[in-house]
């Protein structure tokens, strides 16, 4: 009996000590506070991760969620540098997996702040799981089926517009029917009006043969109408090739309204070309990749700019084999003997895109703005003033001009006879 009580008394001795180390353990999940973890994890980590998807580092959800050492990964976020000098194994798996590429330092971070982040990456993470998988998509499916009439409105709408119809013609009926039953009843339609009244023959066309026989009236009609004709046809041939309006779909859905407009990126960014060379050029995918490697990565357009790159976000790995080019429909098209160079309108006399492509900063889909015609360019050429003071391209050109008042000898190379484009054009 007294074997049994002290085996007893060790069971609920052991029995507190896993209680009291649990109860430590939720207080210290407890200390943890997922509202300041969630403000540390926008200004500090919103940059290269996301909870659910890859950006330049991993998923934290699932990686911070699946690692219960609480203390490595402490020790992780606030010193990774110092664990991978040490040849720490875990570091050094993860290090290794991206790439070597560095994860940043925050030795600023405390260890409460470490747990604050965690707390809240977990936190969100399981309530990213525990809502229904199908629950966007059925709320997208249901504002999407809201915005379009449903079959029973519209056969509804048309048996509304067939019974209307009905009762129009059942009312005109009725109220004929009154009108005759009124005549009569005050004499003025004899009764067998209908039977005995004979069908007199009428000529339909009296009244146009009347007016043919008018040379006056006849004559006017030719002349206005061989005017219209002239003029529709004059219209019609000086607007060949004119493309103004002209809107193609392009295979991405890019919108200047955003990029231009709202997000005030400079339009050199994208057209570097046209401050330096002829053409202003389609900008490469690279330079989409400059922000959408991190940037929307969830849109469907942007992927379409991976696929075309050979791009996996997964593994941001590029495989070249995959790799082929965005069929982009060209909007604004110059005929070939018209020569023209961005870089003289754009450099030299300092005008912005908007003068010639319209206001592309509110455009989500850009069009033919201006209609790119010799008399449009005469007339802009013609009002707008040169402003040759402190432009090198003037300044050359009045040197030259004092050479040969002084009676120099002058070359083409000294009028840009050696620019590239005065032959490769």
């Amino acid at each position: 009996m007294r074997k049994f009580s002290l085996l007893l008394k060790q069971f609920s001795r052991s029995v507190l000590l896993v209680a009291g180390l649990a109860t430590m353990g939720l207080s210290a999940h407890a200390q943890a506070d997922a509202a300041k973890g969630e403000a540390l994890f926008k200004a500090k980590c919103t940059s290269c991760h996301k909870l659910d998807q890859r950006m330049t580092g991993p998923a934290l959800g699932p990686t911070i969620t699946s690692e219960t050492d609480d203390k490595w990964l402490t020790k992780w976020i606030q010193n990774n540098q110092a664990l991978i000098a040490a040849k720490d194994p875990k570091a050094l798996k993860v290090y290794n997996e991206y790439n070597q590429a560095g994860m940043n330092v925050f030795t600023e971070l405390s260890d409460g702040d470490v747990a604050n982040i965690i707390t809240y990456v977990r936190t969100e993470y399981k309530k990213m799981q525990a809502a229904p998988a199908g629950g966007a998509a059925a709320g997208g499916a249901a504002a999407a089926a809201s915005d379009t009439p449903s079959s029973f409105m519209i056969f509804g709408l048309l048996a509304v517009i067939v019974v209307a119809f009905i009762v129009i013609l059942v009312l005109n009926r009725a109220i004929g029917t009154l009108e005759r039953l009124l005549l009569k009843r005050k004499d003025l339609l004899p009764e067998e009006t209908a039977e005995t009244e004979e069908v007199v023959a009428v000529d339909r066309f009296a009244t146009v043969k009347k007016l043919a026989k008018n040379k006056k009236l006849v004559f006017f009609f030719v002349v206005a109408g061989t005017l219209a004709m002239g003029s529709w046809s004059w219209v019609t041939m000086w607007n060949t090739n004119v493309h103004q309006g002209y809107q193609p779909v392009q295979p991405i859905k890019y919108s200047h309204e955003l990029h231009a407009g709202v997000m005030k990126i400079n339009c050199q960014y994208c057209h570097s070309p046209a401050y330096k060379g002829k053409n202003a050029t389609i900008p490469s995918l690279n330079i989409c990749m400059n922000c959408h490697k991190v940037v929307k990565t969830e849109s469907p357009e942007i992927h379409k700019i991976y696929d075309a790159l050979g791009y996996d976000p997964a593994t941001q790995k590029y495989d070249t084999t995959k790799a082929r080019p965005i069929q982009w429909v060209r909007i604004h098209n110059l005929p070939d003997f018209a020569y023209f160079n961005h870089s003289q309108h754009v450099k030299v006399a300092g005008l912005e895109c908007q003068k010639c492509h319209g206001p592309i900063q509110t455009m989500k889909e850009v069009y033919q703005y201006s209609p790119l015609t010799m008399k449009w360019c005469i007339q802009c050429h013609r009002r707008t003033e040169t402003g040759f003071k402190g432009n090198a391209y003037y300044d050359n050109m009045i040197e030259v001009h004092e050479r040969l008042k002084r009676g120099e000898k002058v070359t083409a190379a000294a009028l840009g006879g050696l620019e590239c484009a005065k032959c490769h054009y």
